[in-house]
């Protein structure tokens, strides 16, 4: 599949001591909405910046539309960002803005008023951007980026600062797009559940290195599912699960302290509610818990050495 994005060995260090990153490898596939994770220090800012062609980079490769980085004024828009913290004239109204990015766009898709209402700021047009609230910014900031028609669009932390509404309205905006224009989307996010929502695809940064990368679903599916069981009996319920095959006990200090969390392995949860009840434990509640991103990503930046085996 025809690659949007494609770097090799990506190396970058400040003042020759702090490496920030190691010989990274990343791919972004075409049509596809890609999401980037990582802890906080983890490379993300320093990682656009040179995907960007803002910073430069000791060594390894960057294609970016099958260009380089520093010659990206050349795709003449089919690229666009849209980093956290929005740089919009503070001056200037919503549709003012607008009205002048379009001016300046070489081959514009949407008219302003088109914009104003795709991210829902019809009513905020002649607001100045120095009146608006850190998400309708956010939201100006997106509109701005989709004067043209971008192949590859990347926002960085997309979901700051907006409601509930606003975010179901940037997901579905970014499924839409994705699905009618074909538009390729990086996501870099803390925002792990709405990742989940909104993307295909997912890569772990960490340590400088991208750890974990693939569909979202093949990261999950070898993951299992896990149970948190609560009982009056819990030490007698541990007596009974702690030799089983079946599972595999994981905590047994929760937020409950009548609780305990297994893993399952060759049972479903309700294989184990009938092996406690036979056994005569009573069970009060059973909290099935299936993988998610969010689970996926603890277990792959947990500080073992194991993991880092696990999902390179």
């Amino acid at each position: 599949m025809k690659k949007t994005i494609e770097i090799k060995g990506l190396a970058k260090h400040y003042q020759k001591q702090k490496i920030v990153l190691r010989g990274l490898d990343f791919s972004l596939e075409a049509g596809t909405v890609h999401g980037l994770v990582g802890l906080n220090g983890a490379g993300k800012t320093t990682f656009l910046n040179c995907l960007l062609g803002l910073q430069p980079f000791d060594s390894g490769d960057i294609a970016i539309l099958g260009g380089n980085p520093d010659q990206l004024f050349s795709q003449v828009g089919k690229v666009v960002a849209v980093f956290d913290s929005p740089c919009l004239h503070l001056n200037l109204t919503v549709h003012q803005t607008l009205s002048h990015a379009r001016s300046l766009c070489v081959k514009p898709k949407r008219t302003v008023n088109e914009l104003e209402k795709l991210l829902g700021l019809s009513q905020y047009k002649d607001y100045r951007i120095s009146q608006l609230s850190l998400g309708n910014r956010r939201r100006t900031s997106i509109a701005h980026s989709l004067v043209g028609e971008p192949e590859l669009v990347v926002l960085d932390e997309p979901f700051n600062g907006l409601d509930a509404a606003g975010v179901d309205d940037v997901i579905e905006l970014i499924l839409n797009l994705n699905r009618t224009e074909n538009t390729a989307f990086l996501l870099a996010s803390h925002q792990l559940s709405y990742l989940e929502q909104a993307c295909s695809h997912l890569s772990i940064l960490h340590e400088g290195r991208i750890i974990a990368s693939d569909e979202i679903k093949k990261l999950l599916q070898n993951k299992r599912s896990k149970v948190t069981i609560r009982t009056q009996n819990r030490s007698e319920a541990l007596i009974f699960l702690k030799d089983r095959s079946e599972i595999r006990i994981t905590e047994t200090q929760n937020e409950y302290e009548d609780s305990i969390t297994v893993e399952l392995r060759d049972w479903r949860a309700s294989d184990l509610n009938c092996f406690l009840v036979e056994n005569g434990i009573a069970v009060d509640e059973l909290l099935l818990n299936h993988p998610t991103v969010s689970s996926f990503f603890r277990d792959a930046t947990q500080p073992h050495p194991s993991n880092m085996e696990t999902f390179k």
